[in-house]
């Protein structure tokens, strides 16, 4: 997390790699492609954040060319993984798509959390992968942070201010610093 207008909450790899198995049992092959995937994450995130002024996995968010995502899951579903122990034993990435093994559960994820990912997977099903992406690059965040060709961090405040929140942002960081030092008085890994 960093300070200013970039904070950003970080609940765990373990809480990531639960909403990421949240979302691939909603297809009956438990397999999706990442790109697919990493919209699915970012809009039902910016979702919750909107909602409840939490993120479900607040990792930081970067443009890229095919819209926003948050890095470190991309990173993570791009492959090897950092954290073998807990992405490797329950996904694999295989290509371009992550698929589910064993069923992680849901330990970390609230009720709330669940519904928003499982309604997020539900209501974009009939897209297309393209489709979803030019959804995201239609939220203001990725406009003003369009990459080009290249990659850019989304600063916190520019979510905040796209989705209403910017009068909110000292009270949501303060909470991501909560977050942040629970996390470390508990050996919660990043």
């Amino acid at each position: 997390m960093s300070g200013g207008g970039n904070m950003y909450y970080n609940f765990g790899t373990r809480k990531i790699v639960e909403a990421v198995a949240v979302l691939l049992k909603s297809c009956p092959e438990r397999s999706m492609g990442r790109m697919r995937l990493l919209k699915l994450l970012y809009i039902a995130d910016r979702e919750s954040l909107r909602e409840v002024r939490r993120p479900i996995i607040g990792t930081e968010l970067t443009s890229m060319k095919w819209g926003p995502l948050h890095s470190k899951v991309y990173d993570m579903a791009k492959g090897p993984p950092d954290d073998d122990e807990t992405w490797g034993r329950f996904l694999d990435n295989k290509g371009r798509y992550v698929v589910l093994g064993d069923d992680p559960g849901h330990g970390t994820l609230s009720r709330y959390e669940i519904r928003m990912l499982q309604a997020t997977a539900d209501k974009h099903r009939d897209m297309t992968d393209s489709q979803l992406s030019a959804i995201t690059h239609d939220f203001p965040e990725y406009k003003r942070n369009d990459p080009g060709g290249s990659s850019r961090p989304i600063p916190m405040h520019d979510i905040l201010e796209a989705i209403g929140l910017a009068e909110e942002e000292g009270e949501i960081a303060m909470d991501a610093q909560r977050v942040a030092a629970f996390n470390k008085m508990f050996g919660v890994p990043s």
